[in-house]
C-alpha cells in the first residue's frame, strides 16, 4: 500500500466513469468541496448504511458548498441498481481496476473469517475548493464516516 495521504497535500486527480456512464475528473469539482468516499461493495449492509447516511445528510452537505462522490470497484450496472434502490442523490464512480483506491492508499489487505484478500478499505477524504485534502479517515466505520465528514465540512 502507498504511503497514506496527509492533510494539506493535493488530492490525487483521477478520471473515471460514473454510474451514468459519464467521464468525470476530480479536478472538474474545483470551486466546490468534495467528500470522496471509498466503500467495498454496492448493496451490502455497511456500505448501504454509509451511503444512506450521506443521502440523509445531503442537503446539509450541499449547504457547505460540497458534493459527495462514492467510489467502489463495482461496475456501472451495479452502481445504477444501488443508486436507484436507495435513491442516492450523489455520483457513484467505477474503480474496477482499483487504480483510484490505490492512488489514495485505500486498496489493501482485508480479512474475512481468517481469509486474507485485497479490497477497498472503507475510508473518506474531504477535499477543499482548491483540491487540497483537509480530512482523511481510513478504516472508518459506516456511521462515523458520515459524522466525521459533516464535522469536517462544518455541518455536523
Amino acid at each position: 500500500m502507498d504511503s497514506e495521504l496527509k492533510i494539506g497535500e493535493p488530492a490525487p486527480d483521477f478520471e473515471a466513469t460514473t454510474d451514468s456512464g459519464e467521464q468525470v475528473k476530480l479536478s472538474d469539482y474545483r470551486g466546490k468541496r468534495v467528500v470522496l468516499y471509498f466503500y467495498p461493495k454496492d448493496d451490502t449492509p455497511g456500505c448501504t448504511k454509509q451511503a444512506c447516511g450521506f443521502r440523509d445528510n445531503y442537503a446539509a452537505i450541499e449547504e457547505q458548498n460540497a458534493v459527495v462522490l462514492g467510489v467502489s470497484a463495482d461496475g456501472q450496472q451495479s452502481h445504477q441498481k444501488f443508486k436507484s434502490k436507495y435513491d442516492l442523490p450523489f455520483t457513484l464512480i467505477m474503480d474496477e481496476d482499483h487504480a483510484i483506491a490505490e492512488k489514495y492508499g485505500v486498496w489493501g489487505d482485508k480479512s474475512n473469517y481468517g481469509r486474507i484478500y485485497k479490497g477497498v478499505i472503507r475510508s473518506h477524504f474531504v477535499i477543499d475548493e482548491e483540491g487540497i485534502i483537509v480530512d482523511t479517515q481510513v478504516k472508518v466505520s459506516p456511521a462515523n464516516s458520515v459524522e466525521y465528514a459533516l464535522k469536517s465540512l462544518g455541518a455536523g
